[in-house]
């Protein structure tokens, strides 16, 4: 096959053993690649009900069909895909760099971890070489630090390394997986595991090439996107970069602050992309085959934090900041640092502090419960502590590892309520209270509160819809983006570059039969979008999800919007809610429960799945 490698590489922890099975082609075409075959793979590999940090449950790492090629932001990508920690549901995470092109070149369009190892491993990865190693004197270390000292002790720099850190080790159910050093594959717990397998790093090499179907054609593809990347779809990327969204957001008053009590930040200004790269970037760097760097280094430079330095991007900027009603740049890129060190979700880690900091100003928590910390909002230096504690699993941070769905019941005493997530995966930077559209993605996402998996935010945002109120249809909008999203991270193209497909599937489908030589259509490639977004859906019903488990926070549905601005009084009613819900539902061909139908399961070629809604529909 072109594109693909045509292998899926397993590897036993319990064992020790590897076996090496042909990727099939209809496999190939039906799921694409990155989280689309993964999910697949998930399905076919765990049986239902498992728990999420037991041996039975695989983690899934994958490539896309364009990775290790020079395609621009799709060269690069990988994905982990498992039964989430945080929400027992889809757990997936992507993340770009330089780690997937490797994986790909070493021959490889998945690798499936199994069971559990005794003692602490890395697996290293080299062509056709596979080693299960030992990764005692990695155990404690951060992901940085590991990556350092295996590519010493194996002698050869260009080893990529994708590993855990501390959080991780430690079952922390916001565990990220870093790779490249700055790059993480963040969301939905999936460094606790890899942590819970004793897996502390994969390290690949590979030198092999990935042969392309149509090689001129694809060439000249590449050219026309490496020069639609310079124009005005990605300028945000290459200039501010995603921070350039927190004026934005306060001034159509949809920026969370102080954990959804307010959409405007009063210190908005010494928290701004402006101020940021003004002040604190020094660089900006970019991922292997991409051609518009996006990825802004600051650096504090001085004061206590002095000479810390992280990628900033707005969500972490966000969760840190307005969201804890910090306005101390440099605090922020700390706790950020602190996140990478320890291999922590930035989003999850910051939104959990934020509901420490509302539980703390409600009397929930008090001086005796957080070791002293005077947890008010605005207190950058105990946000940065507890973000410490946490990575650690000390004190309080033990509990709010667990995630905020879970630290709130264990808290009790109605902190319930100021626990912002959907499904049990923290919030993003979206108040939602006053984005109407985005309001249905986020509750229908299958793996919980997230930005990323609907994109709706931007309908809302550019004005397309009245933002304000939700009308029959419209979920039509947001399954269009959904099921394009779903190709663009199965393809694992970065979002970022979404804008440079000016024809949407259709120039989607153009890059995948350049590349790998299978012909699709617009309307082909829409249909697969289509396919993984049910596929998904069908695997969280196997898990027990039901309607209810489309949800939005309950400060999001009890709490209007106070502040003086163009959204004051928003929020949104559980009957504002079921009518997103059933017209969504409607909209997909799903019955008024949200399950697929019969007639949709077969529609789509996913009828061997069908037993999973029998009785159900």
């Amino acid at each position: 096959m072109f594109g693909y490698a045509g292998r899926i590489l397993r590897v036993n922890l319990s064992t020790g053993k590897t076996l090496i099975e042909p990727l099939k082609e209809d496999l190939a075409k039906k799921y694409i690649g990155g989280i689309g075959l993964g999910i697949r793979l998930l399905i076919d590999n765990s049986k239902p009900g498992i728990d999420p940090l037991s041996p039975e449950n695989p983690l899934i790492l994958t490539t896309g069909p364009f990775s290790g090629t020079i395609a621009p932001t799709g060269g690069n990508g990988h994905a982990f895909v498992s039964k989430s920690p945080l929400t027992n549901g889809v757990g997936e995470a992507k993340s770009h760099g330089f780690f997937g092109a490797e994986l790909k070149r070493a021959g490889y369009d998945a690798v499936i971890f199994e069971g559990r190892s005794e003692k602490p491993v890395y697996v290293w990865i080299d062509d056709d070489s596979v080693q299960i190693m030992d990764a005692k004197h990695l155990w404690g270390k951060s992901p940085q630090e590991t990556e350092d000292i295996i590519r010493e002790d194996l002698g050869d720099y260009y080893i990529r390394v994708a590993a855990i850190g501390l959080a991780g080790e430690k079952l922390s159910r916001i565990a990220c997986i870093i790779n490249d050093k700055t790059r993480a594959a963040g969301r939905c717990g999936l460094g606790a595991v890899m942590g819970s397998k004793n897996l502390k790093a994969i390290a690949v090499r590979g030198t092999k090439d990935v042969q392309v179907a149509k090689p001129e054609e694809f060439l000249e593809f590449v050219k026309v996107l490496h020069e639609r990347m310079k124009g005005p779809a990605t300028v945000k990327y290459r200039t501010l970069g995603t921070p350039q969204n927190v004026l934005v957001h306060n001034s159509l008053g949809c920026l969370p602050t102080r954990n959804f009590t307010n959409a405007v930040f009063e210190g908005a200004e010494k928290v701004s992309g402006e101020y940021l790269n003004m002040r604190f970037v020094t660089k900006i760097i970019g991922c292997s085959s991409c051609a518009m760097r996006c990825e802004h280094i600051a650096v504090v430079p001085e004061g206590p934090y002095k000479g810390t330095m992280a990628r900033v991007e707005y969500e972490p900027l966000w969760a840190f900041g307005p969201h804890c009603g910090v306005d101390r740049m440099d605090a922020i890129i700390k706790a950020i640092d602190l996140c990478n060190y320890y291999g922590m979700d930035s989003i999850s880690a910051g939104n959990i502090v934020g509901f420490a900091m509302d539980c703390y100003e409600h009397g929930i928590l008090t001086k005796d419960d957080t070791g002293g910390l005077e947890l008010n909002f605005g207190n950058a230096e105990a946000m940065v502590k507890l973000t410490e504690m946490i990575g650690r699993r000390e004190g309080l941070g033990n509990i709010l590892a667990e995630g905020v769905k879970r630290a709130a019941e264990i808290i009790g005493k109605g902190a319930e309520k100021y626990a912002n997530h959907i499904k049990g995966l923290e919030m993003t930077g979206y108040d939602i209270r006053g984005l109407k559209t985005a309001a249905v993605g986020y509750a229908v996402s299958f793996r919980g509160a997230d930005h990323n998996r609907h994109g709706a935010y931007a309908l809302d945002i550019a004005g397309k819809v009245d933002r304000f109120k939700f009308e029959k249809g419209r979920s039509k909008l947001v399954i269009e983006i959904e099921d394009l999203y779903m190709i663009i991270d199965s393809l694992i193209v970065c979002k970022f570059s979404r804008g440079v497909y000016y024809k949407g599937f259709e120039d989607l489908a153009k890059y995948y039969t350049l590349v790998t030589g299978f012909e699709m259509t617009a309307e082909e490639m829409r249909r697969t979008g289509e396919r993984l977004s049910n596929l998904a859906r069908l695997y969280n019903i196997r898990e027990g999800f039901t309607r209810k488990d489309d949800h939005l926070p309950v400060k999001v549905m009890t709490t209007p919007i106070p502040d003086e601005t163009v959204s004051k009084g928003c929020y949104i009613t559980q009957e504002e809610l079921d009518f997103m819900l059933d017209d969504y539902y409607a909209s997909r061909g799903w019955t008024r429960d949200g399950i697929p139908t019969l007639e949709k399961i077969k529609e789509l070629g996913l009828d061997d799945l069908s037993h999973i809604v029998e009785g159900k529909v």
